[in-house]
């Protein structure tokens, strides 16, 4: 009697380890506690033992998942504005007013620019000793993204006809400035406190108002 063919053996499956999600609870610990010393000790002062001491993991971890202490400021600097000034903040609403819309950009923006975090960061990136290279990767994290995501949004509300941007990226620039004025200034170099919610939606509908009458498009002369 001949013997049955053997079944082809099955490709082996990897096991569905606890890895991953460990590595994404490690890194988001990392991130906080890189956070807190930067804001705390600044760039200088906090090292890669105590972020991981912090973050209750290794050193070795640290690095395994940011490299080096540079690499890991930058993350941080992007995912502190990225949660306050997410992706979808910047995307065109047509059934909102854009004065609305601007409004609550505005507001984001000044929260995060007032934040304790941007302020100490602010400081930090004042200060003699910063380096260009870390320079360079705070812009990029920070407020590169932020302009950039903004003038996207100025764009698609000038192609809608609301808005009329010689030049959407100077536009973009400009409603910042407008919104960090000399408060913010007069608050990193420690002069004064956040003013309070009143004064705060004051100067963002202020800031607003200038904005539009400076870009949004008139409405066509009657004829003659």
């Amino acid at each position: 009697m001949s013997a049955k063919p053997s079944k082809p053996a099955e490709p082996q499956r990897p096991a569905p380890g606890p890895g991953r999600p460990k590595d994404l609870a490690k890194r988001a610990a990392i991130l906080d506690a890189a956070v807190r010393m930067f804001t705390r000790l600044g760039f200088e002062g906090a090292s890669m033992d105590q972020i991981a001491a912090e973050a209750g993991v290794s050193k070795l971890t640290v690095y395994s998942h940011f490299g080096d202490k540079e690499a890991l400021f930058g993350e941080t600097v992007r995912v502190v504005c990225a949660s306050l000034m997410p992706d979808d903040l910047f995307v065109p609403d047509p059934e909102a007013p854009l004065r609305a819309q601007l409004a609550g950009i505005a507001r984001a923006f000044f929260t995060l620019i007032t934040s304790d975090e941007a302020l100490a960061t602010h400081r930090l990136m004042m200060s003699p000793g910063s380096g260009e290279r870390l320079c360079r990767m705070f812009w990029q994290a920070g407020p590169e993204r932020t302009q950039r995501a903004f003038a996207t949004f100025l764009a698609a509300r000038a192609a809608r006809g609301e808005l009329d941007l010689p030049d959407v990226q100077r536009a973009a620039r400009q409603f910042f400035a407008l919104l960090k004025g000399d408060l913010h200034t007069r608050m990193a170099c420690g002069l004064c406190e956040r003013p309070d919610p009143a004064g705060v939606e004051a100067h963002i509908q202020a800031t607003v108002d200038m904005f539009l009458r400076a870009y949004a498009t008139r409405p066509a002369a009657a004829g003659r």
